[in-house]
């Protein structure tokens, strides 16, 4: 029996050869965990619904340049995420002011709380603080723990270095901690 990587690769080829009902088991299969990666993206469930249209157009024009290096999924997502920034660059960016104040103090790494504050924290405030980090480490998390992707996969997803997704996930989990020891969320 086929394991689900090694059917969705035999679909995706499929999809590549022009194969329209291989890449609709491929959508049932994946397009949930893509609409809500752009949902998180984006913000916008309307923007992330159209996304998700040429997310998968994309998939149909570019399914034949699959290397394989990582999972089908991992692949989808990261098409997803490409239409996603492609949108977000064409659009004026938002500029906010900060203070040095509103800047978080490094956490201490001789102490090991974030685990402890982690696990103690209800699940609206842990999303809350996911919600509130930078894009660059709540879509490492997103896709770590949500879509639970091993760090090869959102490596290949993201377009960086594996060693980078680690760093990422570190200091996402640093300030998810700290924001979630010192009540920052609600």
């Amino acid at each position: 029996m086929e394991t689900g990587t090694s059917t969705d690769r035999a679909l995706l080829t499929a999809a590549a050869k022009g194969d329209e009902s291989a890449l609709r088991v491929l959508y049932e299969r994946h397009a949930a965990a893509m609409l809500r990666l752009l949902r998180r993206l984006t913000s916008d469930p309307g923007t992330a619904e159209e996304l998700l249209q040429e997310s998968w157009l994309a998939v149909w024009r570019s399914a034949g340049t699959f290397r394989g290096e990582a999972s089908v999924r991992g692949w989808l997502l990261g098409v997803a995420r490409r239409q996603a920034h492609n949108r977000l660059r064409r659009l004026r960016p938002v500029h906010v002011a900060l203070d040095a104040e509103d800047a978080p103090d490094p956490p201490d790494p001789g102490a090991d709380v974030e685990g402890r504050v982690l696990a103690s924290a209800g699940h609206r405030e842990i999303l809350a603080a996911i919600t509130a980090l930078p894009r660059r480490h709540r879509e490492v998390v997103v896709l770590a723990l949500v879509e639970e992707l091993p760090y090869a996969d959102i490596a290949e997803a993201l377009g960086i270095p594996v060693g980078t997704v680690k760093s990422r996930m570190a200091k996402a989990r640093a300030r998810l901690s700290g924001a979630l020891a010192e009540g920052r969320v609600s």
